[in-house]
Order: structure tokens, then sequence, then C-alpha cells
């Protein structure tokens, strides 16, 4: 039995033999891995059932025609005694098939568990999530990893069983058929190829339908979705007339789409129910006459029927298996579509971020960053070093050449050129402008998972102190209360959560996306304060407002890219940001020296 890949063609994503092979590597891998074993066993335990339950149909198809010829014959000491052996035959059947699903199903969890693991190391990795919601090239790749894995482990071992199963019933009931009638052996094979045929051929559409409609119903999740997370946002903007708009689109392509399955599914069903109506029949109309003319027992049109069912079952598992076979292939074309967009390496020329443990500064040399819609010059030749303890504040235009260089410099902009030096991700520490707050307890937020085990209450206590979070902490009920932050602390609170956390990790290097948007000034003068005390250096993107005696150096940016960094003056607190006087770049003692340390200034 083979599979129909000649279905494929339709799909956005095709299946290529290239695919099959990797999706035999796969197996390869799971035979190999930590659960290789188990997995091993669990599916000799499932070939083993199909052998018995091939075995036990075969027998109680024996069964069954010498049970009617019993009755035929109107002998009752027959009559009870192959209803005896019926039921135990029945009885052993069942157990055998019991046992076979519970197995299949652990199989199958196994796999996905498996699966979904990988999948998620991958996703996670090296910042791809990051990349591909920047970058947008792969719709719904939460629901891929979900939902389409567990389509895939499912329904593939659904399938292989399926397939192994077809191919032992066929050895075991041709011979059967056979020394019945070759006439009727012959008329299920051609029945079988015939009605495959034509359910390719009308049911075709459905593969790329599928594929689409799993891409349409998890659009119409994510705005829901959105909704629930921004209840309090549409309410206060009275955003609801939009977003329902928004959600009835999203609900007119879905239901349209599936509108176009149901109508094939229609036209399909027209077809393959009376396909399996005429199985009922054929036999009879082929056997019945060798009964009547006395060449046959009655028992053999009932024992006919059993066996042609079950061959032509195996024959014709395109025909009642096809709507399942195109869900089977858009999943595994979106798991492949996944799987090609994790592994894609960047093509964009990107900045080079090195770490360098022993490195007291934050260095950048020649780094030019570029708008990623339109190529336009973001920052042009920025060098600079920027040793321990002198605080940056940056300043520009407009907001795209700051958020580049904050995102450069955590290896998140992949559009421009140059080289980025730090210490490294342990000792450098970037706070974004929307506090992110995860699901856990306050000491999950609060700690790296490293320190979970060895930092002490006192001292997480002191740093909530320190940022007036102690009725903060009373309020949610203490550290190890699981809560759903957004909705339990105002903005400034998240914020100085974050702060909190920050001042818990211990950096060297702090890079601050502007902090006063979400608090006061005053709160902000005392969190750099309390960074100054602790000697951590702080490098922070600002807004006019910020008050520059804070900070050892100005970072401007002027909107075509040029630069300039100079002391802050008493002029910063009331001047409005302008480019620099000379077009270009001005370099001043603070630039570093290319290729050495040669113009590091002293602090």
């Amino acid at each position: 039995m083979r599979f129909p890949w000649s279905l494929l063609n339709a799909l956005k994503v095709p299946i290529t033999p290239a695919i099959w092979n990797r999706f035999v590597r796969m197996l390869q891998q799971l035979g190999a891995s930590e659960v290789g074993g188990k997995a091993k066993w669990l599916f000799v335990l499932l070939i083993l059932f199909l052998f018995a339950i091939n075995g036990l149909n075969v027998v109680n198809s024996y069964v069954n025609r010498d049970f009617m010829t019993a009755i035929e014959n109107q002998d009752m000491g027959g009559f009870v005694h192959y209803a005896l052996l019926f039921i135990f035959v029945m009885g052993v059947s069942t157990v055998v098939a019991v046992v076979y699903r519970y197995t299949e199903e652990r199989l199958g969890l196994l796999w996905r568990k498996w699966l979904t693991e990988r999948a998620i190391d991958r996703y996670l990795d090296e910042r791809t999530y990051f990349r591909l919601h920047a970058t947008g090239e792969l719709p719904n790749p939460d629901q891929r990893i979900s939902e389409d894995i567990r389509a895939l482990t499912a329904t593939t071992l659904s399938f292989t069983l399926m397939f192994l199963n077809a191919s032992f019933t066929v050895v075991a009931f041709s011979g059967v058929l056979w020394t019945i009638s070759p006439m009727l052996f012959v008329v299920a094979v051609a029945y079988s190829i015939l009605g495959s045929l034509l359910t390719i051929y009308l049911g075709k559409p459905l593969v790329k339908l599928n594929y689409d409609q799993l891409d349409r119903e998890a659009n119409f999740r994510a705005r829901l979705v959105h909704v629930r997370e921004n209840a309090e946002s549409v309410a206060l903007l009275r955003r609801e007339e939009r977003l329902k708009a928004r959600l009835r689109d999203r609900l007119n392509q879905l239901t349209a789409n599936f509108q176009r399955i149901i109508e094939v599914n229609r036209n399909l069903g027209f077809f393959t129910t009376g396909y399996n109506y005429l199985i009922q029949i054929i036999p009879a109309l082929l056997v019945a006459p060798l009964f009547i003319q006395g060449e046959a027992q009655f028992g053999v049109i009932t024992q006919s029927a059993v066996a042609f069912g079950h061959l032509l079952g195996a024959f014709s598992l395109i025909v009642t298996q096809f709507q399942s076979i195109s869900n089977y292939t858009a999943v595994v074309a979106r798991l492949n579509a996944l799987r090609d967009a994790m592994g894609q390496e960047r093509r964009e020329p990107a900045p080079q971020v090195e770490f360098c443990a022993d490195c007291g500064s934050v260095a950048f040399e020649h780094l030019t960053l570029l708008s990623p819609r339109d190529g336009r010059v973001l920052i042009r030749d920025l060098s600079l070093s920027l040793p321990a303890g002198v605080n940056l504040l940056v300043r520009s235009t407009g907001e795209a050449a700051e958020k580049a260089l904050f995102r450069a410099t955590a290896a998140l902009w992949a559009h421009g050129e140059g080289r980025i030096l730090h210490p490294g991700h342990d000792v450098i520490f970037f706070l974004p402008e929307r506090p992110y707050m995860p699901p856990g307890t306050l000491r999950e937020v609060l700690l790296r998972p490293c320190q979970e085990r060895w930092l002490p209450d006192w001292k997480i206590l002191a740093s909530l102190e320190s940022l007036h979070l102690t009725p903060t902490l009373h309020k949610v009920g203490g550290l190890d209360i699981e809560r759903n932050w957004s909705d339990l602390l105002s903005l400034g609170e998240q914020q100085r959560l974050s702060f909190a956390r920050m001042l818990l990790a211990e950096p060297r290097f702090v890079f601050l996306d502007h902090p006063s948007r979400s608090l006061s000034e005053c709160p902000v003068g005392e969190l750099l304060n309390l960074l100054r005390q602790r000697g951590i250096t702080y490098l922070t993107l600002g807004d006019a407002e910020d008050d520059p005696h804070f900070y050892d150096r100005l970072l401007e940016i002027a909107a075509d890219g040029a630069w300039c960094l100079r002391p802050p003056t008493s002029d910063d607190d009331h001047d409005r940001l302008s480019p620099p006087a000379t077009p270009g770049r001005r370099r001043t003692d603070w630039e570093k020296g290319s290729g050495s340390d040669s113009g590091r200034a002293e602090d």
C-alpha cells in the first residue's frame, strides 16, 4: 500500500521526496533518543497485536460460516457449540483491540512529547521566536507547535498502523476469498482501484483547503486572545466596534473557506457513500448463485461478505480515509514550513556582536544600522567605547535610531554592519520600555532560574524595600503566590519590579529603554542613584525631559544617522535636541580608536 503523494501538488508547501526523507530521519532520531527504546518496544507490541487481530478475524470468519451453516441444517448441537465459540473469539478480540488502542495512544503521546520538546528548544534557541515574529514570515508558529505536532504524531501512527493492518488483511483474506470465488477476488481489486482514483479526483481540493483552514482558525483565535489580554484598554478606549469588525472579517474568511470544504465533502460523500453501500451487496450477487446451484453452503455467503469487506477495506483506504489524509498532508506541510523557518539562517547583513568576559566596557566599532523597511541609515559609522562607571544618555530626533541601537546591542537587529563588544548577557541587563511580567510567583518573576536555589529572602526583600515595593509585596500575598500580574499591578509597579529584578541580577552594565515613560521622574532618579551606589553602569535611551545631570556623557543622533558624543551641560535641561552642527560625525576624546583601546578616555 503506497501513500498517495500525488495528492499534494495543490499544497502551498509541496511534500517532496526531500521532505519524506527528512520525516524518515526524524523517526530514526526518535529511535536513537533517550525514549527510543521504549518507543521501539511499544511499536513491536503493536505489530504483534495487528497479527493477533487479523488472525482472530480470519478465525471469526470460519466460525461465523459454520454457525450460519448449523442454522441452515437445523443442527442445535452445532448451533450452541459455534455460538459459544463465536462469543469466546469475540471476547478475545475485544481484549486485544482495547489493549492495542491503549498501546497506540501511549506511543503517540511519547512521540508527541519528544517532538514537542525538540520544537520548543529550537523555537527558543538563538531567539528564533523573535526573528519569526519580527519578520512575519510564518503565521501562527504557536499553533503549529501545539496543535499540528499533536495531529502529526497521532495521525502518522494511526496511518502507519492502518497501512500495516491493510497489508496483513490482504495477505490473510486473499486466500479465503480466492477459495470461495476467484471472480470475487478480481472484482474486489478492480472495484477498490476504481474507487480510489475517483476519490482522488473528487477530493483533491481538500488538501489546500484544509491547509488554509488551519491558518484561518488560528487567526480568528488570535484575535479573540487579543481582546482578552487587552480587555481594560479596549474598554477604556471604546474600541469594541473596531474589534468587532475585525473579528467578523476573520470569521467570514474562516467560514467561507469551510463552506468550500463542506461543498467538496458533499460531492465526495455522494460517491463514497454509494461506494460503501455497494460493498454490502456485491458478495451476495456473486456467491448466492453458487448456493442456489448447490455448489456452496449457505454459510459461505456470510463468510464471503466478511472476507470481501475486510479485503476491500484494505484496498480502499484512500476512499475511506481521504478526508483524514487531506488534513494530515496539510499538517505535514505546515510543520515542514515551520522547520524550514526555524532553521533558516539570516541572509541580511547584520552587526557582529561579540562577547568578551574580560571586557570592561561596551564598545561599538564602525557600527551602521539600517531601517528594515526602506534601508534608510539610522546610525552611521558609530565608533566609541564606554568604560565601566561612565553613564550614557542617548537622544535622537526619532526613536528608530535609539531602538535600533538598543536591539543591536542585544543581538536582535539584523540590518546593518559593524561590531559590538560587551561582556556578555550574564553581566549586561536590558530593560525594555514595556515591563515583562511572566506567569508564575513573584519569586520567579524577580530571580533568574540559577538564583532561586541560593539567594536569601532578606536580599529580595531589601531590594523591594529600596524601590518602595513593600506594600506591593503585601498586596500580592508574598513571594510564592501565583498571580496574574498584568491585571493586579499598575504599570509603574510592574516597571519597578523589573528594576528590582535588575538589581538582584547584579549586572555590570544596564541598558534602559525610556524608563521615565512608565515612572515619574523622581523614581527614575532614585533608581539611577541606586545603580551608581552599586557600581552598575547604565546606558539610557531617553527623552528630552530626562535629566542629563544623572549622566556623564550624552550621545546625540541626528535624523541622517550622524552622531556626536559630548558631556551634558546645563543647557540640555531646556534645549530641544538638534542635529550636530557639522554634517557627518564629530569625534571626541571619548571615541574608541580603530582596532585598539588607545582612544579610550579615562573617567
